[in-house]
This record gives C-alpha cells, sequence and structure tokens, in this order.
C-alpha cells in the first residue's frame, strides 16, 4: 500500500516539474523577445531605457507587448 502512495506521489511530483518548466520556458521566451525589442528600440531611436529587474520581469510577463508598453511610458515620461 505504501508503495502505490509513494509511486503516487512521484507521478505528481514529475507532472509539477513539467508545469513548472514549462511555464518558466515561456517566460523565457518572453523575456528575451520583449529585451530585444528594447535593446533595438536603444540602438535605432535612442531610448535609453536601462535593463534593471523590473524591466526584465515586465518583458518576461509581457513579452513584446511589454516591452512596447515601456517604451511608451519612456516617452510619455513615466519611464521606470
Amino acid at each position: 500500500m505504501i508503495e502505490v502512495g509513494i509511486v503516487l506521489l512521484a507521478v505528481v511530483l514529475i507532472f509539477g516539474a513539467f508545469l513548472l518548466l514549462r511555464s518558466l520556458k515561456n517566460f523565457v521566451i518572453n523575456a528575451i523577445a520583449g529585451l530585444f525589442i528594447l535593446f533595438l528600440a536603444n540602438q535605432f531611436i535612442s531610448a535609453d531605457i536601462g535593463y534593471s529587474w523590473l524591466v526584465i520581469l515586465i518583458c518576461g510577463i509581457g513579452g513584446a507587448v511589454g516591452a512596447i508598453l515601456l517604451l511608451a511610458l519612456h516617452f510619455i515620461g513615466l519611464g521606470i
């Protein structure tokens, strides 16, 4: 009976790790896409937006939309 519980616990832990890694992968892809857009904006239109943890978090959650939001806030004068 205990062996069944251990196997069931292992399956649940593996499934949880899979979900965590999948969401982490999406976060990293979004962050890279958003930071690439910010890099291009800094190079070509001299936006001068720094790369802080908050900027990386916004780009990670929002991706390209988050980067465009950061650019819009910067040009309005409410930059982070």
